[in-house]
């Protein structure tokens, strides 16, 4: 059983990571909750559905996979009579985009690995499920390219991704995020994945991002994203910018060092923006697409309506 208040410790302190897991799990969460709540009337059942699904969405703005999958959740509320009705529902919606989110790393995998040639270079940063599957798969049909993968500072996610990729046998090489546009003039192809797409294909990812981009961009190395339908932001549609969560400067600093320094502030963005014209292709459980074509997705992926948007 997932409770909603663990969960979103364990989200908010990245204990739960990855844009894909934390949307899984997040459904998971709302799910069991569902027939944890005891109420006796619909409204009363839906007010306690809408506390928890608030909470779960506040614990990491910047992913947008987060309230797409309490948002699809939720929907399943609508038109039941009754808590049993809403339950079941909600259960069945729940399970069923845990289902589809990870059928969409497969299919973005087999999609993706046809970009990677043998005898490729190909770096990737951060830990991404979608980039490591393109990965994977490639290797699995025998492809035969070297990776080069970032630390990922703060949180060193590059250390989950080298132990991924070394046992999937694909010959990797770990470099700090400063050392990019050294290696990049070695690199064929830049994979990566996201945790939001915007209405116009600007792409929120981990921090460092845009700056293999920007090098990428100068070497003329093409640049891939890997990002599930649900990852895509229906809001900017609107104009809504998607927030840039900065974390704790304690991630970057010890305590003590931060205390003996009063003139010194550590900034810790934990994510930073892409812009469309960086990427050549956003590959999804859908296709290929230009990041010029997001806002297809939205529309017709998505579940999204202009009244919806009207309602939240």
């Amino acid at each position: 059983m997932t409770d909603v208040a663990d969960t979103a410790g364990k989200i908010r302190r990245m204990e739960i990571r990855g844009a894909g897991r934390i949307a899984r799990v997040a459904a998971a969460a709302l799910r069991d909750h569902a027939y944890q709540v005891e109420s006796g009337d619909i409204a009363g059942f839906m007010a306690e559905m809408e506390k928890a699904a608030h909470t779960l969405v506040l614990t990491r703005p910047t992913a947008v996979s987060l309230p797409n999958a309490v948002h699809t959740v939720m929907l399943a509320m609508e038109g039941t009579n009754t808590p049993e009705e809403a339950k079941k529902a909600i259960a069945a919606r729940a399970d069923s985009f845990i289902r589809s989110s990870e059928q969409a790393v497969g299919k973005i995998g087999e999609i993706g690995a046809r970009h990677i040639r043998d005898g490729d270079v190909v770096m990737t940063h951060c830990n991404s499920e979608a980039a490591l599957s393109c990965l994977i798969e490639a290797r699995r049909q025998g492809r035969d390219f070297s990776v080069f993968a970032t630390e990922v500072r703060p949180r060193n996610q590059g250390q989950i991704t080298i132990r991924t990729l070394n046992d999937a046998g694909i010959e990797t090489n770990f470099i700090v995020d400063s050392a990019v546009r050294s290696f990049m003039n070695r690199i064929d192809l830049v994979v990566v994945g996201a945790d939001a797409v915007a209405v116009n294909g600007a792409v929120v990812n981990k921090i460092g991002t845009s700056q293999i981009a920007l090098a990428a961009d100068e070497a003329r190395t093409s640049l891939i994203v890997a990002a599930e339908t649900y990852k895509f932001a229906p809001r900017t549609i609107f104009g809504e910018l998607i927030t840039i969560e900065e974390r704790e400067p304690g991630e970057v600093l010890p305590p003590e060092i931060i205390d003996s320094l009063p003139h010194v502030r550590v900034r810790n963005p934990a994510f930073d923006v892409t812009p469309p014209e960086y990427i050549d292709l956003i590959v999804t459980e859908e296709g290929a697409i230009p990041p010029q074509m997001a806002y297809i997705i939205i529309r017709e992926y998505l579940g999204w309506d202009i009244n919806e948007f009207n309602r939240h």
